[in-house]
């Protein structure tokens, strides 16, 4: 008997155990489908983000120099950038120097402005670097990244709430609802005349320029991206900036002119103002300053080039010519040749090691460097072992270093080493000059312009003769003047006697 009450009482328990769940569950489901519950996201985190933005570093481009001028910019804030890509091109007081990005990334600010001195050491852009660096890299960057790194702080981004982000949904679709609809315009409004003007398609280089150009801009009170350029991919020229500003101006003067009055033309007054100087003037300010404490032996001649010009213009005319043949390719040759009769002349003058016993390293290459004009100053690209280059290939190199002067593409080791120099200063005029020695050199030559004059032949015949003045100056510490007088007259002999020289090439 008690065995059939206790199954009866477990059937009993059995059916109110499920009776209850499915009460539970009922009640459970009501709830969920009525009330929606408001809980805000589990927030997940894992160790804190780096800071990916890294200050990028001008760095040491050598020779001691400190500061650089900002030429132009290749890139801009927000451009994406690949390991290699150019940022940005500056100018120191030997060479300009493309910067390239050793990152893969996006560029975020410019420290500098175009024309602006940049500091070596010091940050030059922010790069959000996107890519694997090494830590050779990363300890390059550290240490300008220090500083932005301490002022900078996290933001933990606020937890997303669905019930309140419905609620916005739902609140929106009601006021759009409830919004009377827009009716349209009978009539569209004309377009301003600002709008129908086609605008000006800029180029990939278009706000790019030489630091000559400019400064021509600057002279003119001109903004670059209102000329339009005709230069390669857009970019401004010396012709353009003078073409815009001549139409600015007639444009500013152009007024109605009374019949009886002509009308006045207005004089924009000049006034004082202060000019740095650029890297290049810094740097002949410092070395003209240190030579002109050397003791200068000046010595003039006039030399013939009728012979040589003969046979240059020769050589010229023939169809199969690669490299036109001027003058300064067989002057260099000529000072080659004397150099190696007098070897003290290519020699330098060294006083920092002793000065109380100053010694003289004696160069066993001719470096020889040639002074030229360029938009950003006076230049000396160097022409490297000129004992052993021909005339013709001389032309070539110095028809690729001129080049390089004139884009502002000449680089550091274009610039350095050189034994021995020469100014080509008759390529803009005048006939002798008193060049000066550029230390620790011990000798240059000015050259001036040819011109023909006349002159006694051998038989007392009158004749034309095209005649130079070389103009040389020697450290007469260490060099005397029959010396400097000796080589002098070795180059004289032979660009007059050109077969001579030409015998003696290798």
């Amino acid at each position: 008997m008690k065995s059939v009450v206790s199954r009866e009482a477990g059937r009993l328990l059995s059916r109110q155990s499920i009776t209850n769940r499915a009460s539970f569950s009922a009640c459970r489901h009501f709830k969920s489908h009525s009330i929606p519950r408001q809980q805000p996201r589990r927030q997940f985190h894992n160790s804190p983000s780096l800071n990916i933005v890294k200050p990028y570093l001008l760095a040491d481009i050598g020779e001691g120099i400190t500061e650089c001028q900002v030429i132009q910019w290749f890139v801009k804030p927000g451009a994406r950038v690949e390991q290699f890509d150019p940022i940005c091109e500056v100018q120191s007081d030997k060479a300009s120097v493309e910067i390239t990005s050793r990152f893969d990334g996006v560029i975020k600010k410019l420290y500098y402005e175009a024309d602006d001195m940049a500091k070596v050491g010091k940050p030059l852009v922010d790069i959000d670097i996107q890519s694997e660096i090494s830590a050779a890299d990363e300890a390059l960057l550290s240490g300008g990244a220090e500083k932005q790194a301490a002022t900078e702080s996290t933001q933990t981004p606020e937890p997303k709430d669905e019930g309140l982000e419905v609620e916005r949904n739902d609140t929106k679709a009601i006021a759009e609802d409830a919004a009377p609809p827009v009716t349209p315009q009978e009539h569209p409004p004309e377009p301003t005349e600002q709008e129908t003007k086609p605008q000006r398609q800029l180029g990939k280089h278009a706000t790019l320029a030489t630091p000559a150009v400019r400064h021509m801009v600057k002279e003119y009170k001109l903004n670059i991206e209102d000329i339009d350029g005709t230069g390669k991919d857009g970019r401004v020229t010396k012709e353009d900036v003078q073409k815009h500003a001549g139409s600015a101006k007639q444009a500013s003067t152009a007024v109605p002119a009374s019949p009886s009055q002509p009308a006045p033309t207005p004089v924009q007054p000049v006034e004082d103002h202060i000019k740095q100087l650029t890297p290049v003037q810094a740097g002949m300010f410092k070395l003209m300053t240190r030579s002109l404490s050397i003791p200068h032996f000046l010595y003039t001649d006039s030399v013939d080039f009728t012979a040589m010009n003969t046979l240059r213009k020769k050589f010229n005319a023939h169809k199969g010519t690669s490299q036109r043949l001027t003058p300064l390719p067989f002057i260099v040759k000529a000072a080659s040749l004397s150099l190696q009769q007098y070897p003290l002349l290519n020699a330098h003058l060294d006083t920092s090691t002793n000065a109380d016993k100053p010694q003289l390293l004696v160069k066993g290459q001719h470096h020889i460097g040639i002074a030229m004009d360029s938009p950003s100053g006076l230049l000396v690209p160097v022409v490297k072992n000129v004992q052993s280059h021909s005339i013709e290939s001389l032309a070539a190199e110095i028809s690729r270093l001129s080049q390089l002067a004139r884009d502002g593409k000449l680089s550091s080791a274009d610039m350095t080493g050189a034994t021995f120099t020469l100014s080509n200063i008759g390529s803009i005029g005048g006939g002798a000059v008193a060049p000066v020695i550029s230390s620790p050199q011990v000798a240059i030559v000015g050259i001036g312009k040819a011109k023909a004059v006349p002159a006694f032949g051998e038989n007392g015949e009158l004749v034309r003769k095209e005649e130079c003045i070389f103009s040389w100056s020697a450290d007469h510490r260490v060099i005397d003047g029959a010396m400097a007088a000796r080589c002098a007259e070795a180059v004289r002999h032979y660009l007059e006697n050109i077969e001579s020289m030409l015998v003696r090439l290798r």
